[in-house]
Order: C-alpha cells, then structure tokens, then sequence
C-alpha cells in the first residue's frame, strides 16, 4: 500500500471507531477522562500556563496561513493533480481529528454530570418559578452590598489577569465539596483573536490541542469571571456547554469575592429570564418588576455590546457551532447552553442557594 493512503483510511478507521464509543460512557470516564486526560492536561498547562500570550492562537494563525498558501500553490494543477491533493488534505483531517480526540475531545462521551453529581434532569413551571424568585432575591441582595445603590449597575474593579488568579478561589471551596472539580496549574489567556470572536458572538473557547482556555477580554467585565470559569470547566474535562455553564456558576458563587459571586449570580437569573420569556411573557414582566434596575442596566450593558457586533457572520458561526454539538453527542446543539438551569434548579431544592 502507498504511504499516501495510510492517513486517510485511519480517518475512515477513527471515524467508524467513534460511532461506537458513546455506548461506553463508564468506560470514558474512567480510563479517559479520569485516567488518560488529567495527565494530558497537566503536562500541557504547566509547559504553557505561564506564557504570556495565547500559544494556542498563534498556532492557529500559523496554520491558517500555510493552509492559504498551500491552497494557492496549487491553484493552478488543482485539476491535474486533485487526486493527490484530496489525499494530503484527508491525511491533514486524520491527524486533526485524532489530536482532538485524544487531547480533549473524547470527553464528550463521558458520564453526564446529572449522574456524576446525582441531579435530576426534569423540573415543574412551579420549581422555575421558585428558584428564580430565589436567584433575584440573592443578586438582588448582592448588587446592593456592592454599589449600596440598586440603581447602580456593578462596576468591576479588577484587571482581568487579577481575575484569572481571583478564579482559582472559587474552584479551591468549589472542589471541598466535589473534588472531581479541582482546578491546578492555571492557563487562562486573553484570546489574540478576540474581535473575531465577538462578531461570531462567543464570550470564549478552550484550545483542545494546548488546553489553553482562551477568554474574549472585549466584553462586560461584570461578566468576565463567571465566563472565565466556564472555558475553566472545559479544561478539567467537561465537555457539555450546560455542565460548563453549571460549573462555572457554582464556581463563581462559591468565590469569597462579592463581585465573582455576583458575575455568576446575575448570569444564572438571566437564563431563568430567558427560559420564563419561552415560557410565560405575563410571569416574566412580574420577575423584572421585582429585579433591581442595576442589575437590568448591566444586563442592557451586555445587549448593547453584543448588538454592535451583530452581523450574518454571528449568525453562521451559530449555525456551524450547534451543528458541531449535535454531532458531539449535545442533542440540544447552541440551546444546551441555556440546558444548565435543569441542573440548577435540580441542584438547589436540596442546597441552599
């Protein structure tokens, strides 16, 4: 057999071999994202957590342009040559596809989080409705121990490399209780491609190839830890955008900082928001009207940001991100983000908020 085909028949191999790795969910979680992984991980944050800049993003941009300037290079034989040329790019594929999953990606078949904590999955309208009326009472609570003012929106006093560090707090108290959410050797890097970023409408991303969780440092600081904690979540393993969302809530609030608690605190009432705006407009109305018009001045700060940048190139990104998530086992594609109020108001009707 020519050198040549070796690559692309171990793509068709992988791709065969990962149709048959969801049923095995156990098996994931133990010899992969319990065994293999953390090592993976460890090597790779401790070599690259204390750079600077994002290596990740330069590696990215490196590629892009080799990827453009092989493409042109053969512009012209693309006809005479397609065959071979179809053969490199599938050996390139292989080789991506097979660092994704060994690095990072695999994590999206193992054991969910609902039964790794022991969390239900369904709620009532009337167990929404109490947990918000909770969440509201608590921001609430927050934001006016912040600014002694509930119609002053909370200003975030720290830079965001305080921020980075202020974090690990957060998991430290998180993981006393769970330690599978112990956080160590911190990589968190203000993503190089930021303003791109936010014309594709992501607060953030986690590298799988250097385990780097590259955060967009252009939006709403008020915002910026509990996103943090988020790409924080997808480090340590955890692939599902709800279960990330969940993990970076609880690990915000469970910060010693008011301003940390806060980030999450007021993120998590927004998605209750949404989800009672799908469900019931009259309840929603009542909600806002007992919310303190600081907290609704960060969230209009946060429409604001993110509708100067509103373009078709947002939309098909969103198109191409919730067709990835399908693919990689999140049914719910783009809206499992908003999926993590399940685990909150599960979570909470045994734990005080």
């Amino acid at each position: 057999m020519k050198r040549i085909y070796i690559l692309p028949l171990f793509l068709a191999f992988q791709i065969i071999v990962l149709q048959f790795i969801p049923y095995f969910p156990e098996t994931v979680e133990a010899v992969y994202s319990n065994g293999l992984y953390p090592i993976i991980v460890a090597f790779s944050r401790t070599v690259l957590g204390k750079i600077p800049f994002s290596v990740g993003d330069c590696i990215y941009f490196i590629l892009i342009v080799l990827g453009v300037k092989w493409f042109w290079n053969k512009r012209k034989t693309w006809k005479l040559a397609w065959k071979n040329n179809a053969l490199h790019i599938l050996s390139f594929l292989s080789v991506f596809y097979f660092l994704f999953h060994t690095l990072w990606a695999l994590n999206y078949h193992r054991q969910p989080l609902f039964e790794k904590m022991e969390i239900q999955r369904d709620y009532s309208d009337a167990d929404l409705l109490d947990f918000t009326k909770k969440l509201i009472h608590k921001t609430n609570a927050i934001q006016s121990q912040i600014t002694k003012n509930d119609s002053l929106k909370v200003t975030f006093p720290y830079s965001q490399e305080q921020a980075f560090q202020m974090n690990l707090n957060g998991y430290k108290n998180l993981s006393a209780s769970y330690p599978f959410f112990k956080y160590s050797n911190l990589s968190v890097k203000k993503s190089l491609f930021s303003l791109p970023l936010t014309y594709m409408g992501f607060g953030g991303y986690l590298n799988p190839f250097t385990n780097e969780a590259q955060v967009n440092y252009l939006g709403p600081m008020y915002s910026f830890p509990m996103t943090t904690n988020h790409e924080m979540a997808h480090q340590m393993g955890f692939a599902s955008e709800s279960e990330c969302n969940f993990i970076g809530f609880l690990a915000s609030v469970k910060n010693d900082n008011l301003y940390f608690k806060y980030s999450g605190y007021s993120i998590a009432l927004r998605y209750c928001l949404g989800n009672w705006q799908a469900r019931d407009e009259k309840v929603l109305k009542q909600l806002l009207k007992t919310i303190n018009p600081g907290i609704l001045k960060n969230y209009k700060e946060s429409q604001d940001f993110w509708n100067e940048y509103e373009s078709p190139i947002e939309t098909g990104f969103h198109i191409f991100y919730d067709n990835f998530l399908k693919i990689n086992q999140q049914k719910d594609g783009m809206e499992s983000y908003s999926k993590f109020v399940n685990l909150m108001v599960n979570y909470y009707k045994s734990d005080e908020l």
